[in-house]
């Protein structure tokens, strides 16, 4: 019985050695995908560091999370650091839109206190102590003057109606041409200027009665447009006058030059 069992126990051996490496090649086999055979290790995604070695296991997560980070964040957000990342940005662009308006009502408050300052107080009737005015002598329409007048005080000025103008010593005043109303009343901001023409003599020779005038005085009208308000102007005529027939009109105050002279 003793020399039996010395005699099966090399063979059980030898059957136990054949069977791991059968099993060696099976799992060989198994992990082969037609490249060559991969290791666990290297299915990992662990690469060789710059002078060929692997790295250590602490460099090895350091790498991963390096890399986890720049993937999500390129994701655009897809994962919840990309949230975090979407809602700071988010949160910047509503605080810069936040300094936005904040800007944009300091902007408006400084308009306003520009505009307060330029305008404040209750508007008023445009007239010759709060405003400067100026007659100039056109070439086109020819036989017209365009009447000027600039806001000088500080506050928001109405110029209503129309000029009335007096060359000379004339008595009367010239009659306003009734199709030239505009539809609303000019309103002059301080610095801001608002216009009438005034047309001189008919420009072919129909006119009766005509003379050269050197002088000039602008009446203003009130809100009824019953009679003259405040201080006359007494704008600079040229030095050789104008001349005047009695065809002599003018316009209502308008708010543009444009719409002025265009009578």
């Amino acid at each position: 019985m003793s020399s039996f069992r010395t005699a099966r126990t090399p063979r059980a051996r030898l059957v136990g050695a054949a069977a791991t490496v059968v099993l060696a090649a099976l799992s060989l086999t198994a992990c082969n995908d037609g490249t060559g055979v991969k290791s666990e290790g290297r299915a990992t995604g662990t690469a060789p560091t710059a002078n060929g070695t692997a790295p250590s296991q602490d460099e090895s997560a350091a790498g991963t999370t390096q890399g986890s980070g720049t993937d999500t964040s390129a994701s655009g957000g897809n994962g919840p650091a990309g949230k975090t990342s979407s809602s700071k940005a988010s949160g910047g662009t509503g605080g810069s839109g936040g300094a936005g308006k904040s800007s944009g009502s300091g902007e408006a408050a400084a308009s306003g206190g520009s505009s307060g300052a330029g305008a404040s107080g209750k508007p008023v009737t445009c007239e010759g102590s709060v405003t400067r005015t100026t007659a100039a002598p056109l070439t086109r329409p020819v036989n017209h003057m365009l009447l000027t007048v600039t806001n000088t005080g500080s506050r928001t000025c109405f110029l209503y109606g129309y000029p009335a103008v007096r060359f000379g010593e004339a008595q009367a005043v010239p009659p306003v041409i009734e199709d030239s109303q505009p539809q609303a009343v000019v309103t002059l901001e301080p610095g801001q200027s608002g216009y009438a023409s005034v047309n001189l003599a008919a420009a072919d020779g129909s006119g009766t009665n005509g003379h050269t005038v050197k002088s000039l005085t602008v009446h203003f009208q009130g809100r009824s447009g019953n009679g003259s308000v405040g201080t006359e102007a007494h704008p600079s005529l040229p030095a050789q006058g104008v001349y005047v027939d009695d065809s002599l009109k003018v316009t209502y105050w308008q708010q543009s030059m444009d719409d002025a002279v265009s009578w």
